[in-house]
């Protein structure tokens, strides 16, 4: 049994299955502007961080300022026209967020979305009333992997950090949680391996959502 009452979640990968929605929308993105089209594996691997560092990385570095501003609202659209065909739950989420509550466990969404987008998603998947706020890549002024979503959180609401836990698919949500020193817990039904996630060496790593709720009993 864990102390840890303050569980931080991230969303894509964790929460919310949007790899289809984000393979799709930036597949068709970077088509639209002529830019060499990323595959499957870079898109996966690059959704545990914001699109503005990580468009970058798949190439569209060389963009003026417009042009890649120009580029984001397009993925952004697109993202938002194939939400309703591909953004699900991934299994067991609801009820078990519902238990973790019914224990008293105060939940935050930390992610790599702007803090509407994020909003956007929890209500249209109906999760949203089980978080007591939910942090955007635009409330930080320092992106995953570093630290700063998890200071500002426990900050706000004054919580301490032996009683917080962060969950995540990403080696990014382990690296950020072990800075911020908090503890850890990987998640394996999302974009990262087992493998990936086991380099980080989480203090735990679960294969089921409902496993959560075997670290507050």
């Amino acid at each position: 049994m864990l102390s840890k009452r303050i569980y931080l979640f991230d969303f894509d990968g964790t929460l919310g299955d949007s790899e289809e929605c984000s393979i799709v929308a930036t597949q068709g993105t970077f088509k639209e502007v002529n830019l060499p089209i990323p595959n499957k594996n870079q898109i996966k691997k690059a959704m545990g961080i914001p699109i503005e560092k990580s468009f970058k990385s798949m190439g569209a570095d060389g963009l003026t300022a417009n042009q890649f501003e120009s580029l984001l609202d397009i993925f952004r659209e697109r993202y938002k026209e194939n939400e309703v065909d591909h953004l699900r739950l991934f299994p067991y989420v609801e009820e078990t967020l519902s238990k973790l509550k019914e224990r008293s466990v105060v939940m935050y969404v930390l992610s790599s979305k702007k803090t509407d987008v994020l909003q956007r998603n929890l209500e249209e998947l109906g999760i949203d009333a089980y978080f007591k706020d939910y942090y955007g890549s635009d409330k930080v002024e320092h992106y995953k992997p570093h630290p700063d979503g998890i200071y500002k959180i426990l900050e706000k609401y004054q919580h301490l950090k032996s009683e917080t836990l962060m969950i995540g698919d990403a080696s990014y949500d382990l690296q950020m949680a072990r800075r911020a020193g908090v503890s850890n817990c990987g998640v394996t039904w999302g974009s990262f391996s087992e493998a990936d996630l086991l380099i980080e060496k989480p203090n735990f790593i679960v294969h089921d959502f409902r496993d959560l709720l075997d670290l507050t009993e």
